[in-house]
C-alpha cells in the first residue's frame, strides 16, 4: 500500500532525480502490515478493510504513471505466471544506469485462499489480464526501438476465472449478489481497455515526431 498511496509522492520523487537507484515493490494489493486495509493498489471488486461492499473503483496504474518520466525502467512480474521473466527483469533492472522500478505480484493471506496455490493463482491473473507482464526500458529508445515491450499475451481467460477463487472477490456474493456481478463486469471491461492501451503503448516509439492536425483529421 505504501507505494502506490501514503508513500508515493517519495518514491515518485526518487523516480524523477534519475539516480540510480533499483526499487522493488511487493504488491499485496492491500495495507499488508497493519491489517489489510483498501489503499490505492487494492483491485477493483475486492472486499477489504473500508471496502466492506467491495472497492467500487479501479486499481490505480502505479506503473503506467512511472513510465511517463520516460528516463526510468520499469517493469511488471509475477513469479508464478512466468518464473524467467522476473530473472531477466531484475538482471536488466540492475544493468540499467538510472531509477528502475519492479512490481512484483505477492499474494497474501488477506487474499483468502490457500496461498500454497499461490502459483495455480498468479498463471490465472495474467490469463485474465489483471496483471499484464510488461518491460518498459528506455535504452530500447536509442536503437530506435519502442521502450514499452509486452511479455504476456493479450487476455484468454474470463476475469471471473480469477476471482472466483479468492473470499475477498468471492465473499460479496454472499452479502449482494447484484453489486458482486456488476463489479466482476466492471473489472472486465476495465482490464480489457488496460491491455488495449499497453499493445498501443506498445507500439510507439519515443522518437516519433507527433502527427501533424492534417495527419490526425484522416
Amino acid at each position: 500500500g505504501w507505494a502506490y498511496d501514503i508513500g508515493y509522492g517519495g518514491l515518485d520523487h526518487v523516480l524523477s532525480l534519475g539516480h540510480d537507484v533499483n526499487l522493488l515493490v511487493l504488491d499485496t494489493e492491500v495495507y499488508s502490515n497493519t491489517g489489510g486495509q483498501k489503499s490505492k493498489a487494492t483491485p477493483l471488486g475486492a472486499v477489504a478493510k473500508f471496502a466492506a461492499a467491495g472497492k467500487e473503483v479501479g486499481k490505480k496504474d502505479l506503473g503506467l504513471e512511472s513510465m511517463s518520466h520516460g528516463h526510468a525502467y520499469v517493469a511488471q512480474v509475477a513469479f508464478g505466471a512466468k518464473m524467467n521473466h522476473v530473472v531477466q527483469v531484475l538482471r536488466e533492472a540492475e544493468s540499467y544506469r538510472g531509477p528502475s522500478l519492479v512490481l512484483a505480484y505477492s499474494p497474501c493471506i488477506a487474499h483468502g485462499y490457500d496461498l500454497s496455490h499461490g502459483v495455480e493463482q498468479q498463471k490465472r491473473l495474467v490469463a485474465a489480464g489483471l496483471w499484464p507482464l510488461y518491460r518498459f526500458d528506455p535504452r530500447r529508445s536509442e536503437e530506435g526501438e519502442p521502450p514499452l515491450r509486452l511479455d504476456s499475451g493479450p487476455p484468454k481467460a474470463p476475469v471471473e476465472s480469477f476471482m472466483e477463487q479468492e473470499a475477498r472477490f468471492r465473499i460479496l456474493e454472499g452479502t449482494d449478489r447484484g453489486r458482486a456481478v456488476e463489479l466482476r463486469r466492471r473489472a472486465q471491461a476495465a482490464a480489457e481497455r488496460r491491455w488495449n492501451v499497453y499493445r498501443q503503448l506498445a507500439g510507439l516509439r519515443m522518437d516519433e515526431e507527433p502527427e501533424t492536425e492534417e495527419e490526425l483529421g484522416r
